[in-house]
């Protein structure tokens, strides 16, 4: 683990997860459940990237977004993930330090853009419903990329800014309770007042979570004025359906995120939080694809039209 010096503080070249549980029959049973969850998760996200890379038909602003968004998912599973699997079967469960800080950097950056990204959607289906006319005049080419790219430019710059502030504090040990590198757990390890790290937290939560959300309720908000203006019983339950599937997800992350990240903290426990993670970090990117794709006739016409290729 490394030397202590004088005031306690540990040198670390290694941490140790404590992960979801310690009894080896629920880590057997945990393993073969989020194994499958895994294995949907990956099958669901790389099928939307394909089909919509294949279909021309889904060369549209809304799908580039989708398929960035099946993209991070992706990444952000395998972030956490596999690890999480080696572990549930092993009776050392370490990391080193710079995988460690890698882990937290890389899983705080993605689900940062997802956020962003939930939010560049939201506004695509607001120009979509509320302006119809225009919107590919709005919606170009340039825009559409130029948002995907600042989404995940944000939330790299974010997860920076809070990765460097929580691993340059000094340590008392390196046994860390959680299953995978999260912040509030790495924070548990400081010697020194973590007030101002915690302040951090906080402030990018409200940045990152809670402003994108703000802004998706306001476009649905917009939406839902919209429908009640369409005559059209098709029409209106297409642009229902748009606004749904974005309630659906928005409160699925807002949630689990505002449980763990802006609630006051002596209201919370690293039981609750590795809860909360788990099914942020692997439900949610479960899920993102039947919410959003594959109920989609689009996309179910998209997949027909592979299958028969295949045949």
């Amino acid at each position: 683990m490394g030397q202590e010096n004088k005031n306690d503080q540990t040198w670390v070249s290694e941490f140790i997860l404590l992960g979801i549980s310690s009894d080896w029959g629920i880590q057997v049973s945990l393993f073969a459940l989020i194994l499958a969850m895994y294995l949907v998760t990956i099958v669901g996200n790389t099928l939307i990237l394909l089909l919509i890379r294949l279909d021309g038909r889904l060369h549209t602003p809304i799908y580039l977004f989708l398929s960035v968004l099946s993209f991070v998912d992706f990444c952000y599973t395998n972030s956490i993930v596999p690890q999480m699997l080696v572990h549930l079967l092993s009776a050392r469960k370490s990391i080193p330090f710079h995988s460690c800080v890698l882990q937290l950097y890389v899983s705080l950056a993605l689900c940062g853009s997802e956020f962003f990204l939930l939010e560049a959607m939201a506004y695509d289906r607001y120009v979509a419903v509320c302006h119809p006319l225009h919107y590919t005049l709005i919606m170009h080419g340039g825009l559409c990329l130029g948002l995907a790219a600042g989404c995940l430019v944000a939330g790299f710059s974010n997860s920076l800014m809070e990765t460097v502030t929580t691993f340059q504090l000094p340590l008392c040990h390196n046994v860390i309770n959680h299953f995978a590198c999260e912040t509030l757990a790495a924070l548990r390890l400081a010697c020194v007042d973590v007030s101002f790290n915690k302040a951090i937290v906080t402030t990018s939560g409200f940045l990152v979570i809670l402003l994108p959300c703000s802004l998706v309720l306001f476009s649905c908000a917009h939406i839902v004025a919209a429908i009640l203006h369409i005559r059209s019983t098709q029409g209106c339950h297409k642009a229902f359906g748009t606004c749904a599937s974005h309630l659906i997800v928005v409160c699925m992350c807002l949630g689990a995120t505002i449980f763990t990240y802006l609630q006051p903290q002596s209201a919370s426990s690293a039981e609750e939080e590795k809860m909360i993670a788990l099914f942020y970090g692997l439900v949610s990117p479960m899920l993102n694809p039947f919410i959003y794709s594959l109920r989609n006739k689009e996309v179910m016409a998209a997949l027909q039209k592979v299958l028969e290729r295949c045949r």
